[in-house]
């Protein structure tokens, strides 16, 4: 990798002229986040039930006393032995987190139409606390546009990241959807993104977008990325 090499001078000039494009940056991102506050909600009329290593949860339960509550969508496909390495990198980054935000009133859970009982095996393998539910073959992954059926996926017609899409490798796609809950004990969905942006949930990609070599997505995105258990194997 080859940089220009300057006086410190001309380096302070350069930093300078960055720091008033990241002060500008910043500032369009409270804007944003401000506005997907106020997104609009939609009231949840399903009464959703998953399988948890104990027996049957509800949504609601996933909140625990939090009123809000942060779903990720994990691909783990039922019939496959893929872990997905991007859904993993992000689970490491929640089982941390949660130690902080869980105090801010959110909850966090994932959810996977995988039998409960890979759930749990995957889980142990990473050593993840975060409660990981099934869907089953129940509706949630499919309302919350993360499972398409064969028959959208034969026709090219796989709507996922708000758009009709061609998914053909799996079955199943990853994201976060947020919930809310008020105080008659309504539920609601307020936000979910999905592909690049989950992105927001990955802390370590802030640290690498520091650095000269950036990413080093040499092989594409996440190219380098692994289940923790693998790194040097």
């Amino acid at each position: 990798m080859q940089h220009e090499i300057v006086s410190r001078a001309e380096w302070l000039d350069a930093r300078k002229a960055l720091f008033d494009k990241e002060r500008a940056m910043t500032h369009a991102l409270d804007e944003l986040r401000a506005e997907r506050r106020r997104l609009p909600w939609v009231r949840v009329e399903k009464d959703y039930v998953f399988q948890g290593a104990d027996g049957p949860v509800t949504l609601d339960a996933l909140f625990g006393e939090r009123s809000q509550l942060a779903i990720y969508h994990f691909m783990l496909t039922p019939g496959s032995d893929h872990i997905c390495p991007g859904c993993s990198y992000t689970a490491d980054h929640a089982d941390a987190a949660r130690q902080h935000f869980e105090h801010a009133d959110l909850s966090f859970a994932a959810v996977s139409r995988a039998p409960v009982e890979r759930i749990e095996a995957v889980k142990a393998r990473m050593g993840w606390t975060f409660p990981w539910v099934s869907a089953g073959d129940g509706d949630f992954n499919y309302d919350f546009g993360v499972s398409f059926t064969q028959e959208d996926r034969d026709a090219d017609r796989a709507l996922y990241n708000y758009g009709l899409t061609t998914i053909k490798r799996s079955a199943d796609m990853f994201g976060l959807s947020v919930f809310v809950k008020d105080e008659d004990g309504a539920i609601f969905h307020s936000y979910s993104t999905y592909h690049r942006g989950t992105e927001l949930l990955m802390g370590a990609f802030n640290w690498l977008d520091l650095t000269p070599k950036g990413r080093n997505e040499v092989g594409g995105i996440m190219s380098w990325v692994r289940l923790h258990d693998q790194y040097g194997a």
